[in-house]
C-alpha cells in the first residue's frame, strides 16, 4: 500500500495522469458535440481532438522541470519524450490513419461491386493527430501541469 499512497502523492506522476484524463474526457465530450452520439471508445481511444499524447506527456515535461529544474535528467528525459511522442503522434501514426481510410474505401468499392474479399472489419483510420489537435494537447497538458504542480 506504500508504493499506492508514494505515487499518489508524486505531483509529475499525477499531473501526467490528470493530464491523460482531461484530454480523454475533452475528446469525448467534442466528439458527443460533433457526431451527436455517444461513443464510449473515445474514452481510451486514440486520435482526436484535443491529443491525450501530446497532453500527458507535456504534462510529464512540464512538472518534470517545475519540480526539478531545467537543468535536471529528470526534465531532459521527459522533454525528449514528449518531442518524441508529439512528432509521432502527428507524423506516422497520422500517416498509418489515413492510409487505411484509403485501404477501408477500397475494400469498400470492391465489396459493392461483388468481389470477396477477406478482410471482415475495418480498419482504425482515427489514430493519429492533425498539428491543431496534438498543439492542443500540449498547450492542454503544460496547463493542467502548471496547475497542478503550483496549486494543489
Amino acid at each position: 500500500m506504500e508504493f499506492i499512497s508514494d505515487l499518489l502523492q508524486n505531483r509529475v506522476f499525477m499531473a501526467a495522469a490528470t493530464g491523460w484524463l482531461v484530454a480523454q474526457v475533452l475528446k469525448t465530450i467534442i466528439d458527443m458535440c460533433v457526431n451527436k452520439s455517444f461513443d464510449p471508445e473515445r474514452l481510451v481511444g486514440s486520435g482526436g481532438m484535443p491529443s491525450s499524447h501530446s497532453a500527458t506527456v507535456c504534462a510529464l515535461a512540464t512538472a518534470a522541470g517545475i519540480e526539478y529544474g531545467g537543468g535536471s535528467f529528470q526534465f531532459a528525459i521527459s522533454a525528449i519524450l514528449a518531442i518524441i511522442v508529439m512528432y509521432d503522434a502527428r507524423g506516422v501514426r497520422r500517416e498509418a490513419g489515413l492510409q487505411a481510410q484509403v485501404l477501408n474505401e477500397m475494400i469498400a468499392f470492391f465489396q459493392n461491386m461483388g468481389k470477396s474479399v477477406s478482410y471482415e472489419e475495418k480498419l482504425k483510420e482515427l489514430i493519429g493527430h492533425t498539428p491543431l489537435q496534438v498543439t492542443a494537447g500540449a498547450i492542454l497538458g503544460i496547463l493542467i501541469s502548471v496547475l497542478y504542480c503550483l496549486f494543489l
